[in-house]
């Protein structure tokens, strides 16, 4: 459904504004981490003359679109939801140039490949300035490589673009995008949401975790990139070898039988265990002793900082943006990706030592108060604006 939103009227004063923005992207179910950093844009950004509208493209009575509305509604961001049927739904386009003429869009902010495709064949339409954020290029299915060969085309055509992390700052420089019109910005989380309210033990309780055990938590979209299955594999021999450890994962997506099945196969289902989609993710994070990221492939994951703000000891694979976050041994550990040796060390190692568990959480968390805060990130955006604004 589409609903009337004139961003021009939302600032301030008339004279503040200097350009309404429309932030694109396409999304399956609850979304992902880039939902943290989309939804929470138009608070900041409004303040900066910069009236911000999310227009959403996902699959027609999507249940799982119902999260995001909740999310963009407690967040106070204007969100338009727009029923796509996939690659041929040529209504799409028709939505969005509408939007784009009603609203007086001055910047389309894109966020994957389908929302960049967009804003290039709309400008034609309309003339903006076209932004987009590189999220990573993670997913693999038989239509994807595709699929990213036309969002890196399209990366070489737009005014500017953002990476989240160093490695795909790196990727946009050799695939043609001008050093110039290219900038490094990390993924941040607003603290002041994200901060410790409750004690370890009184989280555990309201989550029904047990309290005789270390809980061992993991977060994210069930998909092959993850590396679920080799944590579950190495966290089911440490209880095989005795240790009063629990693994809670929260999330859902389409391994989830895979994963279930696995988890049945090592007999320790009473202690490992999917909890799917949490709408309590806040005191989740909370209840745990350490959090763990296995993944193979991502950006700069929204769960890892999130978890150090909640001063959650984190361990994580030396994955695309991480090792810059991290500082091995000091606000965090890291390890190789694909080396159940390496995790299955560094998990006892940090498992049975509290007071260093306790040191890690506590300077993870001075980590991202100092380097990682939503406001600065949005500073930085802001500079892009006014400077394509300028030009």
């Amino acid at each position: 459904m589409m609903n009337e939103f004139v961003p021009i009227r939302s600032a301030k004063k008339q004279d503040q504004i200097k350009a309404a923005v429309l932030e694109t992207r396409v999304v399956t179910g609850e979304g992902g981490g880039p939902e943290k950093t989309i939804l929470n844009t138009p608070r900041y950004m409004n303040s900066y003359g910069y009236p911000t509208l999310c227009a959403y493209m996902r699959p027609p009575q999507d249940p799982g679109f119902s999260v995001i509305e909740s999310r963009a509604e407690r967040w106070d961001c204007p969100l338009i939801g727009i029923d796509d049927r996939g690659v041929f739904d040529r209504s799409v386009a028709g939505k969005l140039l509408q939007l784009c003429n009603e609203n007086q869009i001055g910047i389309w902010h894109g966020h994957d490949y389908k929302s960049n495709y967009l804003g290039l064949r709309l400008r034609k339409k309309h003339p903006m300035k076209l932004v987009t954020t590189v999220h990573g290029w993670v997913r693999n299915t038989w239509k994807t490589p595709a699929y990213y060969m036309l969002d890196k085309w399209c990366l070489r055509q737009y005014d500017h673009v953002i990476c989240v992390s160093h490695d795909l700052y790196d990727q946009c420089l050799r695939l043609g995008v001008p050093r110039k019109r290219c900038s490094l910005i990390e993924n941040a989380i607003d603290t002041l949401q994200y901060s410790r309210s409750m004690k370890v033990e009184d989280a555990k309780e309201k989550l029904g975790f047990p309290k005789d055990r270390l809980v061992i938590g993991a977060c994210g979209r069930l998909s092959p990139e993850k590396n679920f299955a080799g944590l579950i594999s190495v966290v089911s021999e440490l209880i095989g070898e005795g240790m009063p450890i629990s693994l809670y994962i929260a999330g859902d997506g389409p391994i989830r039988e895979v994963l279930e099945r696995q988890i049945s196969a090592t007999g320790q289902g009473e202690h490992i265990r999917l909890l799917g989609f949490r709408d309590d993710i806040m005191t989740f994070y909370q209840g745990l002793d350490l959090f763990v990221l296995n993944s193979l492939r991502e950006g700069l994951p929204n769960v890892v900082l999130e978890a150090m703000a909640y001063e959650v000891p984190v361990l994580s694979t030396r994955v695309a943006g991480v090792p810059r976050l991290i500082t091995n041994g000091y606000d965090g550990i890291l390890i190789d990706m694909k080396n159940e040796v390496e995790l299955k060390l560094r998990l006892k190692t940090i498992l049975e030592d509290s007071d260093y568990r306790h040191m890690i959480g506590e300077n993870g968390s001075f980590t991202i108060t100092r380097q990682y805060s939503f406001g600065i990130r949005m500073k930085k955006i802001r500079d892009i604006y006014d400077a394509l604004m300028e030009s």
